[in-house]
């Protein structure tokens, strides 16, 4: 699951999702469902939208193993897909007494995207099976895409046989770990 994400947003911003126009947003340090936040959707070239985390009754998140069958996500896939971006994620490890809070990010990637979709005035994030950092954490994580297929993600063109695929967990070799 992905409840909590962070969005450092600097000067690069516009450049890093292929941007035409400046834009001025704030940085999100914990975004929360709920909360109106950017993402990057495609209509011939990038643009940023800003949409409420969470469709219909607060479903903030998309298992990536059932958006083809879920009734909320099944027709959203084929053409409403779109970008989150992100600097990192927060999850909760649970002991007997409290949750411990941990930060996961990449190494030497300050900005990238969770793979999305989208519906009217409202988002969610893909979920997939954790990678061997962060399972000891938590048993989901959300589906980063590595920047190389961003693009294929966002074409409303893209066959659903070509994206199905990116549904991953991002390698944990590429990640890093912090306790909070």
């Amino acid at each position: 699951m992905c409840g909590r994400f962070s969005l450092n947003i600097g000067p690069k911003f516009d450049d890093r999702f292929g941007l035409g126009d400046h834009l001025e947003l704030a940085p999100k340090y914990e975004a929360t469902p709920g909360q109106i936040l950017p993402i990057i959707l495609k209509d011939n070239v990038n643009q940023v939208g800003l949409m409420k985390w969470g469709i219909g009754q607060n479903l903030f998140n998309a298992r990536a193993e059932t958006i083809t069958e879920k009734f909320t996500f099944k027709h959203l896939v084929y053409s409403q897909r779109c970008l989150v971006p992100a600097s990192g994620f927060f999850e909760w490890q649970k002991t007997p007494s409290k949750k411990i809070p941990f930060y996961f990010s990449l190494k030497d990637v300050p900005l990238f995207a969770f793979a999305g979709l989208f519906d009217n005035s409202t988002f969610t994030i893909i979920t997939t099976a954790p990678n061997d950092l962060v399972a000891p954490i938590h048993d989901r994580m959300p589906v980063i895409l590595p920047q190389s297929q961003e693009s294929l993600w966002l074409d409303p063109q893209s066959d659903i046989a070509q994206v199905l695929p990116l549904l991953q967990p991002y390698p944990a070799s590429e990640m890093s770990l912090k306790q909070l």
